[in-house]
């Protein structure tokens, strides 16, 4: 088994969430971690995608531009990530077409009631369902504080999340060839 941990990250939160989720699946499989603008699912048997919310939903080119008119704001104390401005899980998604064995989102968002933040991960298990069959496991979101740090233990539970995505999916290989 191998797996892919896609991910889109303005100023690091998600990118850093993709590794620790990689860590957690590196006790099952191969992992590789790639940004979305770069990532090809083709030789893998898991994809998990990720995205930060924007806006209530995933990034646009229109959101992507925000963030680094942000990040160029020397008072908000952010760093764009490389890459940021560039195509991400939307476009991602839209291209995608053959599915892979198994696959799942997660996502990140500000630290409030889901009614108010959004929820990027919710939006792109809906816009995978369309193409793939039934995600390995629901989505999941990590979460961010408002001054754009994430939540005190949200990497370890993230590197867990993906340890329980990767055994779930081992049973899951090993009931459908055994």
């Amino acid at each position: 088994m191998s797996a892919l941990v896609i991910y889109e990250s303005m100023f690091g939160n998600t990118r850093r969430i993709a590794e620790a989720i990689g860590e957690g699946l590196s006790e099952f499989t191969e992992v590789r971690v790639e940004p979305a603008a770069s990532a090809s699912h083709q030789t893998v048997d898991l994809v998990v995608v990720g995205a930060p919310t924007h806006a209530h939903s995933l990034p646009r080119a229109a959101s992507r531009a925000d963030a680094a008119k942000w990040a160029a704001d020397p008072e908000k104390h952010l760093a764009l990530e490389p890459g940021a401005a560039e195509a991400g899980v939307r476009e991602w998604v839209d291209a995608v077409e053959d599915a892979p064995g198994a696959w799942a989102a997660y996502g990140t968002r500000v630290d409030i009631p889901r009614i108010f933040s959004g929820d990027a991960a919710a939006g792109i298990e809906r816009r995978l369902r369309r193409q793939w069959p039934r995600p390995a496991v629901e989505a999941e979101c990590f979460l961010v504080t408002t001054d754009n740090t994430l939540v005190e233990g949200e990497l370890e539970r993230a590197r867990e999340w993906g340890g329980n995505l990767g055994r779930t999916v081992f049973a899951m290989q090993a009931s459908a060839s055994g």
